[in-house]
């Protein structure tokens, strides 16, 4: 089975959509779940499968070819550069922190204790490190999520 991705755009967060993919796209690349040369969606694939205009979606491509994150091949589409550069501690820190606390004012908002909270975060964790059945050969495959 091949990994999926799931890229969720949420609209109440006040971060621009095209900012939001770009992050999870550069997250999923320093984790090590998208490689060099992996290819991504196409343009018309991605903003159908988001509900966002395609502008949006080139905007985001173009950025992280700018930044050497993504190769754009002409005909081909977007794939992963063979050499990404990384997200550095502190902006791992930093993406870290923006979803415990957007996780923690959701929790907050529910009233889940803390507890619960904590539990469910392990849990979630230990399903994600589970090796499972994915196969390191086996191309991406994208799985689409988006908030709502």
């Amino acid at each position: 089975m091949a990994t999926a991705l799931h890229l969720q755009l949420d609209p109440r967060s006040g971060v621009p959509a095209y900012r939001q993919l770009m992050d999870q796209v550069k997250y999923y690349i320093a984790g090590g779940t998208l490689r060099p040369g992996d290819q991504l969606p196409s343009i018309r694939e991605l903003a159908s499968a988001l509900a966002v205009n395609p502008t949006t979606v080139v905007r985001v491509y173009t950025e992280l070819g700018r930044e050497g994150v993504l190769e754009m091949r002409h005909g081909k589409g977007a794939y992963v550069a063979e050499q990404t550069p990384g997200l550095a501690p502190a902006e791992q820190e930093q993406a870290l922190r923006r979803s415990a606390r957007q996780l923690a004012l959701e929790a907050s908002q529910l009233r889940i204790p803390a507890q619960r909270v904590v539990q469910v975060v392990r849990e979630e964790m230990a399903a994600l490190e589970n090796p499972g059945t994915t196969q390191q050969d086996e191309p991406v495959k994208f799985s689409v999520v988006s908030g709502g």
